[in-house]
């Protein structure tokens, strides 16, 4: 081979390399604007599992056959994202909303997580039941006294809000977290083989990727204090951490004092700290407010449990321009569950007046909390 064919061949060679690296690029390139521009297009070509039609038997497969909710709600579902529909809804306007306790998280054992939470910071944490305020202890002292069965002891929302934000002052985002972290990982007092951070109801779990699977941002609005509800939530449910709200306190610099946060500058000496004010308790109306205010569209679903969340499941489903739904769960399992017949009885004439739908946690799961898990007994 003379050196003219030898430079032809090395040129060959060389022309297809670099042919070889420019449309690796170019494609490279496509699939990056693809992701910033089209998110739509994108789940269709990279995301097969999410683009592909849920199998609802097998996403849901922890609620029974006959279940009327599961079969109202997969008929929902099934006819709002099918293309062509009549009630087709765009991805950008399929929102569901949640609560949290006592429709995804247990919600009585023996209260509310948060309230458990705040008795156990006032009355037995060591590092600072000294500490506490007059009013925190007070506050703490009628829970405690609520759940050992004196009803006139009940605690307003906005005095526990209170409290909780004044317990907690002066603890960074992290710290209050890391708190939360160490307290739901104690044993859950009614039950055998599961922690309070792992008493979410597994059959609502899976709505929630059953939803995601189908195009809806899923949020979860709780009365809960906002920092609490990431911290229960994280590891647990499939939800960002940015889709997660709560009630909320202040938030200032660790330098700020007094001073207002129009005329002070964070500095690279401060730490973002609780600020020990309460702002709002996120139940009744003002979930409505807040939805409007950090999701900006009116949700299509909504779940909840109790007349806290009817006026998120009324503003869901009323004026909609798009089909709607509203789901409430009924606590009427007294075996695997802290159920109240009672409670349960009133929900389920509030679903017929309201045209909500009932959830019977005793009818419609196949277990809540999953193999492994047991109530005590009393």
């Amino acid at each position: 081979m003379d050196k003219k064919e030898m430079r032809i061949r090395n040129w060959k060679a060389i022309s297809g390399f670099v042919i070889t690296v420019v449309l690796f690029v170019a494609i490279a390139l496509l699939i990056w604007g693809i992701k910033k521009v089209d998110p739509p297009i994108l789940r269709v070509l990279f995301n097969a599992k999410t683009a592909a039609p849920a199998n609802a038997d097998k996403a849901l497969n922890l609620w029974t056959d006959d279940a009327v909710s599961k079969a109202a709600l997969v008929s929902y579902v099934e006819d709002v994202t099918k293309e062509g529909s009549e009630n087709f809804i765009p991805v950008e306007d399929r929102i569901a909303v949640f609560d949290m306790d006592g429709t995804i998280l247990c919600e009585t054992d023996p209260f509310y997580f948060d309230h458990c939470l705040l008795m156990y910071r006032v009355l037995e944490d060591p590092t600072y039941k000294d500490k506490a305020s007059y009013f925190e202890k007070s506050v703490a002292e009628h829970i405690k006294a609520y759940i050992a069965g004196d009803k006139s002891a009940e605690v307003s929302m906005n005095d526990h809000g209170r409290a909780v934000a004044l317990a907690f002052a002066g603890m960074t985002v992290d710290e209050f977290e890391k708190y939360v972290d160490d307290f739901k990982n104690q044993p859950e007092p009614g039950y055998e083989g599961m922690t309070r951070g792992q008493a979410f109801y597994k059959p609502m779990l899976q709505v929630i990727d059953y939803l995601q699977a189908k195009g809806f941002k899923v949020y979860i609005v709780s009365g809960t204090d906002r920092f609490i509800v990431r911290s229960v939530c994280k590891g647990a449910v499939n939800v960002p951490r940015n889709q997660l709200i709560g009630s909320d306190e202040t938030l200032v610099a660790s330098n700020q004092g007094s001073e207002d946060g129009l005329d002070y500058t964070f500095t690279d000496k401060d730490k973002l700290v609780l600020g020990g004010n309460f702002i709002i308790k996120n139940l009744n109306m003002n979930k409505v407010s807040v939805i409007m205010q950090e999701i900006g569209i009116q949700p299509v679903l909504s779940f909840g449990n109790s007349s806290s969340d009817a006026a998120m499941c009324e503003y869901a489903t009323t004026n909609n321009k798009y089909k709607s739904l509203a789901f409430m769960l009924c606590c009427d399992d007294t075996v695997r569950e802290n159920g109240n017949v009672e409670k349960a009885d009133k929900m389920q004439q509030m679903c017929k007046q309201y045209g909500w739908v009932p959830v019977s946690m005793k009818n419609d799961w196949k277990t809540i909390y999953g193999d492994g898990v047991t109530r005590k007994q009393a």
